[in-house]
């Protein structure tokens, strides 16, 4: 229930009756302001706030008459309110509502995406400690490496995460801000204080210096932290696509009952969920570009970052809105499978201790860094090729079976050996 209400809280902040309904909001707030200085008389901001409202497909009928959105809307609020509505948009230019309009929106959607974050990350931080120790292979370059645990991994993405997490905070930061310094920011025709006073009850703060518009570094800044939220889930996405492979099988996306994962192949299951949030994270990074091309603009304004935006805010905050909701059940409902991960650990014969056995004949035996790498890879290398096992392999080799006994040799074949500073890596997360 709450997964779908913050989904529906999303599509109504960016509906286009909430659009209308918080341009309106500015101005009335902007009238009030007015009529605190002493400037709209007390009864016709009564007229004005006991009457003010809007009808989308009047609007729509007047814009395409005047081909101006904010013309329309204030023409149709003005012709509902009758003679007080001259007040309406007093010493006010478009981009005044437009601007501080949006803030509000993209103020409201941060918040809700920063919740279902902390969330998220609470999910997977509680999976990280659940499994700190279940043994996997640690691969580098899609190569097995060395021993680790799948909550050391879970904890990494928990980590990414947290840093999104402050990302997205400063953005939400930077983008609660209004203005209402008129055509070129001048404030000629409406004074600091009406802006101060309208922002503040709006929830926001009157950015210092504005031209026509709100600079859109403060919009870049948002989309880019949103792309970059994305490119986590994405990372941790291609990580459950590559560990969902039919060779590798250690962990498993959620396939539900009746899913099908193919036409032609009912043995199937493919991770498209995780598929899916890779394609929109190249999305999203492609509209962070976008919005910082809107930075640089003629000026005081143009308007080529207008129709761009429209595309760009909207889409952005729901494909985050549903990669978070679709990470977090890939989170909750993984299915894992440690016996395939300790099947892989193993499946290089030992190979995985090389440097535990490189660092021994260098700090144990006196043996030259390079030496010791010539007799250790020689060995691994008959390893790779079939010739037997690794400790084997070792201890047949005549310039170490005349230091190391092969009781000792399986003394350094040791997992728990990998786990020794597992707990005090997690103590630096204490939640």
């Amino acid at each position: 229930m709450i997964e779908r209400y913050e989904t529906e809280t999303m599509k109504k902040i960016w509906s286009e009756d909430n659009k209308y309904r918080t341009w309106l909001n500015v101005e009335i707030a902007v009238c009030k302001a007015w009529a605190k200085s002493g400037v709209i008389p007390a009864e016709d901001l009564d007229s004005i706030q006991n009457k003010a409202d809007f009808d989308v497909d009047r609007i729509k009928k007047i814009e395409q008459e005047v081909h101006h959105d904010v013309i329309a809307f204030v023409t149709d609020v003005a012709e509902r309110v009758g003679p007080s509505g001259r007040y309406i948009h007093l010493g006010m230019t478009s981009s005044d509502v437009l601007d501080t309009a949006s803030s509000v929106r993209i103020k409201e959607s941060l918040e809700v995406i920063l919740v279902k974050l902390e969330k998220l990350k609470q999910d997977i931080y509680k999976a990280a400690c659940n499994n700190r120790f279940l043994p996997c292979v640690g691969r580098t370059h899609g190569i097995h490496a060395e021993p680790s645990t799948f909550g050391l991994k879970l904890l990494n993405w928990y980590s990414q995460l947290d840093r999104d997490h402050t990302r997205i905070s400063e953005a939400l930061e930077q983008i609660s801000y209004g203005k209402l310094s008129g055509a070129v920011g001048t404030y000629a025709h409406c004074p600091p204080s009406i802006e101060k006073e309208v922002c503040s009850e709006l929830g926001l703060k009157a950015a210092s210096v504005s031209t026509q518009i709100l600079q859109r570094d403060r919009h870049a800044q948002v989309i880019s932290s949103l792309a970059l939220l994305a490119s986590s889930i994405e990372r941790s996405a291609v990580e459950v696509r590559h560990l969902q492979r039919t060779e590798v099988l250690e962990v498993l996306e959620p396939f539900g009952t009746g899913q099908k994962g193919s036409s032609a192949m009912p043995h199937k299951k493919n991770p498209i969920i995780c598929e899916r949030l890779t394609g929109m994270a190249r999305l999203i990074r492609g509209y962070s570009l976008t919005s910082m091309e809107n930075i640089a603009l003629w000026h005081e304004r143009d308007i080529s970052h207008s129709s761009v935006e429209r595309i760009i805010w909207p889409d952005s905050f729901h494909i985050i809105d549903y990669m978070l909701d679709k990470f977090a059940s890939v989170v909750k409902g993984m299915m894992l499978i440690p016996e395939n991960m300790q099947k892989n650990l193993d499946l290089t014969k030992g190979l995985v201790f090389s440097q535990r056995i490189l660092l021994e004949l260098v700090e144990t035996f006196a043996f030259s860094r390079e030496d010791a790498y010539s007799i250790v890879q020689r060995n691994a290398m008959k390893c790779w090729e079939g010739e037997g096992s690794f400790i084997d392999l070792l201890s047949k080799d005549p310039d170490i079976n005349c230091l190391i006994s092969y009781k000792e040799l399986e003394k350094l074949f040791d997992y728990h050996y990998y786990y020794k500073y597992v707990d005090e890596i997690f103590e630096r997360f204490n939640n």
